[in-house]
């Protein structure tokens, strides 16, 4: 199954509801665009959750050929402090280097992207809401709008696409997926914003019908260690 992420506009941002899988979601699309390309940036703009976040994976990463950046201290949890690096703006000012924003979840850890707006301008940024149907607030069409609107409200700018990331960890199966399918399909024709990404584990991917609206993206679970 091939991926053209290429085509997506040189700065991605993944965003959504906590706990909805945003960070998996920028991990593995990262790993992905590195296969394609290099010169490639993540930022882990996320300060409100202390856990789950791509800074915990930056060795791996790193290995991989893309530049970590995450707290103005360093990728060190034991030495987090809730601040964003100003290293940050380098990524986003080189227009070489492709970039992938993984934020905070809802409105409240949106309120980072604020202060780079202005980078954001249509045609050069994708804002993905990642949506899990299984979260207890983003299961029926008004909560999901409603999350949307107030991210959009916050950073001054408007969601690009929806990735349908509906799952239950390991125990996940095609049912589920399809479950947020319906979900994410109700929601894109509400506010007419396209679902870009069907994520979910490789096996199974192999469940799926191939006619879904979107591009179904197998994912790998590196956020979370096989004992967990």
């Amino acid at each position: 199954m091939s991926l053209d992420l290429m085509k997506d506009a040189r700065i991605r941002i993944f965003i959504g509801h906590y706990g909805s899988g945003k960070t998996e979601c920028a991990v593995n699309y990262a790993m992905a665009l590195s296969k394609l390309t290099s010169n490639i940036s993540l930022c882990d703009l996320d300060i409100v959750n202390p856990y789950f976040r791509s800074r915990e994976k930056a060795v791996l990463l790193e290995e991989n050929g893309i530049h970590v950046i995450s707290g103005a201290r360093g990728h060190d949890a034991n030495l987090d402090l809730p601040m964003v690096s100003p290293n940050v703006l380098a990524p986003l000012q080189n227009e070489t280097t492709q970039v992938i924003l993984d934020v905070g979840g809802d409105s409240v850890g949106a309120r980072v992207l604020a202060r780079f707006t202005a980078y954001f301008k249509p045609g050069d940024y994708e804002m993905f809401f990642v949506l899990n149907a299984n979260r207890t607030e983003t299961q029926d069409v008004t909560q999901v709008i409603s999350h949307i609107r107030n991210i959009e409200d916050t950073v001054g700018v408007k969601i690009t696409g929806i990735v349908n990331n509906t799952h239950l960890l390991r125990d996940t199966k095609a049912e589920d997926v399809l479950k947020g399918q319906k979900l994410a399909m109700e929601v894109s024709r509400a506010i007419n914003i396209p679902i870009k990404y069907i994520t979910t584990l490789e096996k199974v991917t192999r469940h799926l019908p191939t006619d879904l609206e979107g591009e179904i993206f197998p994912i790998h679970m590196y956020m979370r260690e096989d004992w967990m």
